[in-house]
């Protein structure tokens, strides 16, 4: 028996796992129908039980990229792909979606196990059952290894967490919804404190739980989206800030950002490091994937419950990924020239400014609609107004951020 169900229905009501889980269908010849989420099957040997789904867009070319997509409690992969928004996004920029689905056979209410330790190791239960979900992907669809990524809501959140805790190897970059840091929980008991009032433990510390998901690896570590409600009260808003600092933490940067920006729906994001971590927070939203029912181009989703119409989190989380053919940091343009010992300046510049203002007086550039600091190349956000960042000037034609 792998969970007792009378432990587990104390999760009901709790909802510990709303995520963005949308799938990819793909198969060997091109489909003879319109692309639709099809279960797959016989992927591993799946010692998390773990339903897999699949979206693969008409037209989707070799070595395309894939994203995970985790559903939170009460779920299914169904619902998530229908109402978060990726099928729009996949459709337009050729992607696969891939979508576990939770068995209430392992949870009394659908959620990911994210505060079981069996599910929670690499090489274990549901974790090693999503790793070989995208192992299938990569084996059968072609999907780019280099290109995979993952985002979940609350429990999903969680677990995509653990995802990148476990297997930094696998994933580029990820995204956590009102989820919580890795590790926060090792048994139900205490997942509840973890969710409200929430856990405060140093960066270090937080950073230790995820170096040890994987010992002694030293290769690259993904990149990290943190999305929150300010009015969350199912998932206290204190993990926002705990999640951020255990992944400043483990890639390195400083817990205090290097930019800032005013986005739609009372949205605020904080950048850290050179765009390594991002942190969203939604003024006044609750517990959900933050969605923004609409036809433009920055619009997703669909309302319901735990989907919020506030701001299209899956546009950005897009982006930030790079799928829309403008991930990664790119070669400066020929007027951006980087200079690999910069000689400094007497008297350090220092200019607090949009990024559009930074871009039209030549202290960045602008490729793949992101602005990049002359010199240092290091990214700045999205290339408008909106997006404010502070850049110290270090020699001639070179820019970094932060003053």
């Amino acid at each position: 028996m792998r969970r007792s169900s009378s432990l587990l229905t104390r999760l009901s009501g709790v909802a510990a796992g709303v995520v963005l889980a949308a799938a990819a269908v793909l198969a060997a010849a091109p489909p003879a129908q319109a692309a639709a989420l099809t279960q797959v099957t016989g992927f591993g040997s799946n010692p998390g039980n773990l339903a897999m789904y699949a979206y693969r867009p008409d037209g989707l070319p070799a070595n395309a990229p894939a994203v995970v997509l985790l559903h939170g409690c009460t779920q299914n992969a169904s619902t998530y792909f229908t109402n978060s928004g990726w099928q729009k996004y996949a459709d337009q920029w050729k992607f696969t979606l891939i979508v576990p689905q939770q068995p209430s056979a392992n949870n009394a209410n659908s959620c990911f196990n994210w505060f079981e330790t069996g599910d929670t190791a690499r090489g274990q239960g549901e974790a090693l059952s999503i790793k070989q979900m995208v192992d299938y992907a990569r084996s059968s669809y072609g999907t780019d290894g280099s290109r995979v990524f993952v985002s979940g809501l609350s429990g999903g959140g969680a677990m995509s967490a653990v995802m990148l805790a476990t297997y930094p190897d696998v994933f580029a970059a990820g995204s956590v919804i009102a989820g919580l840091p890795y590790r926060c929980a090792t048994s139900m008991t205490n997942a509840f404190t973890c969710m409200n009032p929430g856990v405060d433990k140093t960066p270090a510390q937080w950073g230790d739980l995820v170096r040890n998901a994987y010992p002694g690896y030293t290769g690259k570590r993904p990149r990290v989206a943190i999305w929150h409600g300010t009015s969350d009260t199912t998932v206290a808003p204190l993990n926002a800030t705990e999640s951020r600092d255990q992944w400043t933490n483990v890639l390195g940067v400083p817990q205090t950002p290097s930019s800032t920006a005013s986005l739609p729906a009372g949205t605020s994001m904080e950048v850290y490091g050179s765009d390594q971590v991002r942190l969203y927070r939604v003024s006044g939203m609750g517990h959900g994937t933050p969605i923004d029912p609409g036809s433009a181009a920055d619009q997703c989703g669909t309302a319901g419950a735990y989907f919020l119409d506030t701001i299209c989190s899956t546009y950005r989380d897009a982006l930030f990924f790079g799928l829309n053919g403008g991930g990664g940091t790119p070669s400066p343009t020929p007027t951006a020239t980087a200079s690999p010992t910069p000689t400094p300046t007497t008297a350090p510049v220092c200019v607090t400014a949009s990024n559009y203002a930074h871009v039209t007086a030549g202290r960045a550039y602008q490729s793949g609609g992101y602005a990049y600091a002359l010199g240092s190349n290091q990214r700045m956000g999205l290339d408008n107004t909106f997006y404010t960042s502070t850049l110290k000037q270090t020699g001639p034609a070179y820019w970094v951020i932060g003053c």
